[in-house]
């Protein structure tokens, strides 16, 4: 409804001008209508102002007018008149102004330059055309010269000049050289605008003897060419670079004037070694986004469309590395004039008043006059009606013989625009063009339109009736289109009937009644469905109807959107499809469609071919090509081929494939003509004009396609009109000002003929204007600038070729380019629904300054504080889409009791518009998150310290604590529960009178004014007594923890009742780490039942991957990670499988880092090569000694302890650290501390199994024992505390000694 009220607001415009209070209406384009009304002459076609002829050909003044009477025409030349009748080369074509100019006669196109102006004359006045300067095209040869060779010095500057000869219209410039090959340009070599060849500073490679010029002239076709120019380059060593010297423009300043709407071109080419770049900037301001063009390697800027905006001063700075030189130029932009208000077309009835504006504007500021039937008003006879007050003209109160054609000249020094507007003043009584009695029918339910077009002079007023004598029509049922166009949005049965269209003015009344029938939509009630079908079966689709009883339908069978194919195995019933002896070529989607003249409706079903049954084996192939091709009977556009088939190879030929080729246009490739029965061998064949043809026959059967035949005879068809015009015409603007034509090009053998073009024409939908039309080559698309923003045009292409024009193509409709919206969506309004989630509304943004299709709606909403910590942070906006003409939307995920701000903006195909103004709102409180940490310290016997961490998200304002705790005894049985509100602003507490060596646990949580949050728990043990016998470790935030639901927020206490519980142990603690560069040795201590399975997790610190998992072999309680990375940090955790899945904390370690690597230079020096021999000679003597010592044995530490424990994995542990009690003294069983490393040289051969103490042992100069701890024996001296946490001081070992050289 909102579409069509604005299509009539947008044609009522077009019929009444309202301006001033004064009104004027426009005469539809009724044909007998227009027969009977007179109207002033009107201009609708004419040559350019400026127009250029070739001085070859006749010369064409075009002037078209049209009137009623239709007008006469008239001219003058250089201001006076101009008598065709005495000039025998000059004639005027019939019912037309335009002039032909013969010069064929040996008439030189010089004797008729000049000004000539048309005028377009009949009894109700005078229109006249531009000035039109006609001006012959002029290609003068390049004046002889002896150019002397240029020698040059290298590094040196160098300008050869063009200076080509003066043509109309310039020439274009271009460098070539003798074997027409453009010259390279690049940097350092560049061609300036005025056509001259810059060098920043000369090579030896531009030595040459042909640097030529070349002038070419587009109006007449023709290329000048200048001698060629030589170039030596002599070397001189060395080469002396040289600051940056500008070459052109020179001096430090210049001034440059350019016309609003051109392109501006400024330059800048500067000398130097090393080559200068150059840069550009405006003074006091940015260069023009999306216009500012960089050419010729940046040395030419270039602005499009410039506006008095861009008027300034433009530095352009030219740098190398010896300095920089910058040249000002000053830019000055004027402006022919434009117009603001161009004078319309005024009908008046006598009697009314009305005014004609022209308003125009220009740099410097134009001046206005007025003319009348082509005659300035000063002059021209009075009319006392008429009133000229400077860009204005008022009429008051006008009659019959006020007519006339009023010309408004705006003129500067830089141009003029000249337009032409009529009053006409006509006294018509009320006419309605539309035939009476005229039968509408529309579907139930849809709209009904009823035209009541008419006319007359006052405009006349329309009233609308039911019946003949019925009461007038209004109320929300019924629009009344300014048009006359009564509109019924829905339709009913009831709606039947006669309806009366009244039209009244002060001159007479006239009626007319027109009827409408509303119809029953048609329905398919029964629908085809999905069927598979063997080969050689047959399938049915249904399609049955109910349609009203006075629409004949009609149904139409399709597959894969495309006609059924002719074969007589497809009959078409009234209410079904069949198809007889199934191929699987049938394959595909039928679709049944049913039509009335109101309304269609359609239904498909997919057909799927499978394979019968197998049947007994016989030889099938594809057939062999068909023979001896024939071409007979040619004609224009047909010709008959004939063909011998050949061998079917067991399977009948079913059908024959004939094939085109175009040898004119794409030799080589094959196209698809037709197909025939396999019974058939001879076929007509429709031909194309202009294509040399060649045919080939495919034979198919049931097995397949056979080889194509050997092409048949050319036969070449002659050139001919087009048959069509170009597909998938569309207008689709890429700037708010322009509007790009494209459509798909006819392929080469539909353009029919040679010299294939295509006439583009398009005008404004819904305005009164004329086609505008360009002729363009074999392209594809068409730039239409300076169209006003988003408005509907009316787009058609028509192709032509040398015989003619094609057939007159439909027309589409396309839309000018689309711009940024204007208005922002007003009256913003946020409902806050919960602590997490929002609705926000707003108010639609009218179409019109949407300017563009409408997307949709964005809402950008960002967090600006935390209501509960009052501190701003870093604004991260958020954005959600709502698509279409959406008036609300829902923001999730909002954070409780925060600040927000939201706006929004509207979207169209260009982008956003302007924001809202922003919107404040606010989150109320949510239930806390679980506190930060709670850690126990300092047991006592009868106290525990509690410190705990606020919420990292308190969501509100933290009202207070809940602290719960009981004892769990020697059975893990829960003793009673105590509750402790805290007051919010604690974050540690003393509680004191606690049983000592008693278990404890902690259950505890925040509060706001919603309630409470998840709780966090821990557990702690007062001690035996103040020696500390037993000082199990206490969790620091660090652990296994639970979430656990509230208990009641009041204090209380529970009766002495004991709960059964899960036991405490097992227990993991004291996890110790010992690195390496790419292992570590992972320890623990373990309470609680035997045979526990171990295993060790562990993943890189920080890292959100998953942790990976390592089974450890037997009860032991060490293990060893292999495959680390070197100098990363890692996190890792000892846990138990079958006993209720208990892990230990976390603990942190970091392997060392990776070995440098050796330089391959010291690698390949001869005294290193000898040394490394040496060393290795002085090793592999001591691994002799050592080897031969230890197979006597008794002379290492550790050796009667090995032949004691010969497997160190089956000896007892002791009970309080688990570790071997044979290999352990007083010092040795100190755990490593985290994070500490092994020595550097980290060079240790590792084996494959985990149980080896090669992995821990005699690889490392402080070797491990099994639970982690190093073994002093092996170096028959006690561990020392390694400097800077790096390597021993022990003596090395035979295997260190040897990897410290490598």
């Amino acid at each position: 409804m909102m579409k069509e009220k604005s299509i009539s607001a947008s044609k009522a415009s077009l019929v009444f001008f309202l301006c001033q209070m004064i009104s004027a209406l426009d005469v539809p384009l009724d044909s007998k209508l227009l027969e009977e009304l007179s109207q002033p002459p009107t201009i609708t076609q004419q040559s350019p102002k400026d127009y250029i002829v070739d001085p070859r050909e006749n010369i064409v003044i075009q002037c078209e007018a049209k009137g009623k009477p239709p007008p006469s025409f008239s001219w003058t030349r250089n201001g006076t008149h101009f008598d065709i009748d005495k000039d025998a080369q000059v004639t005027m074509k019939p019912n037309s102004g335009t002039l032909v100019v013969n010069i064929m006669n040996g008439v030189k196109a010089e004797a008729y330059e000049g000004v000539y102006q048309c005028t377009a004359r009949n009894e109700r006045g005078a229109a006249i055309s531009n000035n039109i300067v006609i001006r012959p095209s002029r290609s003068p040869l390049w004046t002889k010269e002896k150019l002397e060779p240029n020698h040059v010095r290298e590094g040196d500057s160098l300008v050869l000049n063009c200076r080509p000869p003066v043509g109309l219209p310039p020439p274009i410039i271009f460098w070539m050289d003798n074997a027409f090959q453009r010259l390279p340009q690049s940097e350092r070599v560049s061609q300036g605008l005025n056509g001259d060849l810059y060098f920043s500073n000369v090579q030896p490679e531009d030595t040459r003897e042909d640097y030529i010029c070349y002038a070419r002239f587009n109006h007449t076709q023709t290329i000048q060419q200048k001698q060629p120019i030589s170039v030596k380059v002599f070397s001189t060593k060395p080469v002396t670079e040289r600051p940056p010297v500008l070459l052109t423009p020179t001096g430090s300043t210049s001034n440059k004037v350019e016309l609003r709407g051109n392109v501006l071109l400024l330059e800048c080419i500067a000398a130097g070694l090393p080559t200068p770049v150059i840069r550009w900037i405006k003074e006091g301001g940015e260069l023009p986004a999306n216009r500012t063009f960089f050419e010729n390697f940046k040395k030419t800027l270039k602005i499009i469309d410039v506006s008095e905006a861009d008027s300034g001063n433009y530095k352009c700075t030219a740098r190398n590395t010896l300095g920089s030189t910058h040249h000002v130029i000053s830019v000055t932009v004027k402006a022919a004039p434009y117009w603001i208000t161009a004078p319309r077309n005024l009908v008046l009835s006598p009697g009314e008043d009305g005014t004609l504006i022209c308003r125009a504007n220009g740099n410097p500021k134009p001046s206005i006059s007025w003319l009348t039937n082509g005659v300035p008003i000063a002059i021209a006879p009075e009319d006392p009606s008429r009133k000229v007050d400077g860009d204005t003209i008022i009429f008051s109160a006008v009659q019959e013989r006020s007519s006339a054609v009023y010309q408004c000249n705006a003129s500067n020094e830089y141009g003029y625009l000249l337009a032409n507007a009529f009053v006409n003043v006509l006294a018509e009584p009320p006419r309605i063009l539309t035939p009476a009695n005229k039968l509408y029918q529309v579907i139930a339910d849809s709209p009904a339109l009823i035209d009541c077009a008419y006319f007359g002079s006052p405009k006349p007023e329309i009233e609308w009736f039911r019946g003949v004598k019925g009461s007038i029509l209004r109320g929300n049922e019924y629009v009344f289109h300014d048009n006359g166009t009564l509109e019924i949005p829905v339709a009913q049965k009831d709606s039947t009937g006669t309806y009366t269209c009244v039209a009244r003015n002060k001159l007479g009344k006239t009626q007319n009644e027109v009827q409408l029938e509303v119809k029953d939509p048609t329905m398919i009630i029964k629908q085809p469905q999905y069927k598979v079908i063997q080969r050689s079966a047959q399938a049915s689709f249904e399609c049955v109807i109910k349609h009203d009883p006075t629409l004949i339908p009609t149904v139409i069978w399709l597959k894969d959107n495309n006609e059924l194919p002719d074969d007589e195995r497809f009959l078409v019933g009234k209410d079904n499809l069949t198809i007889m002896n199934v191929t699987d070529k049938d394959d595909g989607t039928y679709t049944c469609i049913v039509n009335t003249t109101l309304d269609s409706v359609s239904a498909s079903a997919v057909l799927t071919v499978v394979a019968a049954p197998p049947t007994p084996a016989i030889i099938y192939a594809r057939p062999n090509p068909p023979l001896d091709l024939e071409l007979t009977g040619q004609l224009e556009r047909s010709i008959e081929l004939s063909w011998v088939p050949g061998e079917e190879n067991n399977s009948p030929i079913t059908n024959f494939v004939i094939e085109y080729e175009d040898g004119l246009h794409e030799p080589g490739v094959w196209h698809y003509q037709t197909e025939v029965p396999g019974s058939q061998t001879t076929v007509q064949l429709k031909l194309s004009p202009y294509v040399n043809y060649s045919f080939r026959v495919i034979a198919v059967n049931e097995i397949g396609r056979s080889q194509p035949s050997e092409p048949s005879e050319q036969y070449l068809t002659k050139s001919a009109n087009p048959d069509e015009n170009p597909s998938n015409v569309q207008g689709i603007g890429s700037e708010p000002d322009n509007l790009v034509i494209t459509w798909e090009s006819l392929k080469g053998f539909q353009s029919n003929g040679p010299g294939l073009q295509y006439k583009v024409s398009w005008r404004q939908k819904d305005v009164d204007d004329e086609w505008t039309s360009v002729v363009v080559a074999n392209v594809s698309k068409y730039i239409v600038s300076g169209t006003p923003t988003f408005v509907p045009y009316e787009i058609k292409v028509q192709a032509l070729n040398d015989l003619g024009y094609a057939p007159e193509p439909s027309e589409v409709i396309g839309h000018s380019g689309e711009d940024l919206p204007m208005v922002a969506p007003g009256n913003v309004q946020v409902h806050v629904i919960n602590s997490t989630l929002a609705k926000v509304h707003w108010d639609p943004v009218p179409l019109k300054s949407v300017r563009g299709h409408l997307q949709g709606y964005k809402v950008y909403y960002w967090k600006v504080q935390s209501l509960s910590r009052r501190s701003k942070r870093h604004v991260e906006k958020k954005i959600l889409t709502f698509r279409g003409n959406k008036t609300f939307g829902m923001l999730p995920g909002l954070e409780p009791y925060s600040s927000y701000k939201l706006n929004v903006r509207v979207v169209n195909g260009k982008g956003e518009g302007p924001a809202s103004p922003d919107k404040v709102f606010k989150t109320p409180e949510g239930v806390p998150s679980p506190p930060s940490f709670l850690k126990i310290t300092n047991p006592t016997l009868d106290s525990l310290t509690l410190e705990w961490g606020s919420p990292t998200h308190p969501n509100g304002v933290l009202t207070s604590y809940i602290l719960k705790f009981q004892p769990i005894n020697n059975t893990h049985e829960l003793g009673p529960l105590v509750e402790i509100r805290i007051p919010a602003n604690e974050s540690s507490l003393i509680l004191k009178n606690l049983n000592y060596s008693t278990r404890y646990k902690f259950y505890f949580n925040a509060q706001t004014s919603v309630g409470s949050g998840s709780q966090i728990t821990e557990e702690a043990v007062t001690i035996m007594d103040e020696a500390g016998i037993l000082r199990p470790a206490v969790g620091a935030g660090k652990g296994y923890s639970e979430i656990l639901f509230a208990t009641s927020p009041v204090m209380h206490t529970v009766r002495p009742t004991f709960y059964k519980v899960q036991p405490l142990y097992p227990r993991i603690r004291n996890v110790t780490t010992a690195a390496a560069e790419t292992y570590a040795n992972i320890s623990w201590e373990y309470e609680g039942p035997d045979h526990a399975n171990f295993y060790v997790e562990y993943g890189v610190a920080g890292s959100k991957e998953d942790w990976k998992k390592e089974i450890v072999n037997g009860s032991r309680s060490f293990f060893v990670l292999k495959g680390l990375t070197p100098g990363t940090a890692y996190k890792v955790r000892v846990g138990a499988e079958g006993l209720s899945g208990f892990r230990s904390s976390e603990d942190l370690f970091e392997t060392g880092p990776a070995m440098a690597s050796r330089q391959v230079d010291i690698a390949t020096q001869g005294w290193f090569i000898g040394l490394m021999c040496a060393v290795a000679l002085l090793i592999l003597i001591l691994l002799i000694v050592c080897f031969i010592r230890r197979n006597k044995g008794g002379k290492y530490p550790v050796k009667e302890k090995e032949d004691a424990h010969a497997d160190p994995e089956i000896q007892p542990m002791k009970e309080d650290d688990g570790t071997f009690g044979e290999y352990s003294d007083a010092e040795d069983h100190k755990p490593l501390k985290k994070g500490s490393r092994t020595p550097s040289d980290r060079t240790v051969k590792k084996e494959d199994s985990d149980d080896s103490l090669v992995d821990y042992g005699e690889g490392v100069n402080g070797q491990f024992n099994e639970d982690g701890s190093f073994i002093g024996q092996y170096s028959g001296k006690k561990e020392k505390e390694p400097a800077e946490g790096n390597e021993s001081s022990e003596a090395p070992s035979p295997v260190n000694a040897m990897n410290s050289f490598v």
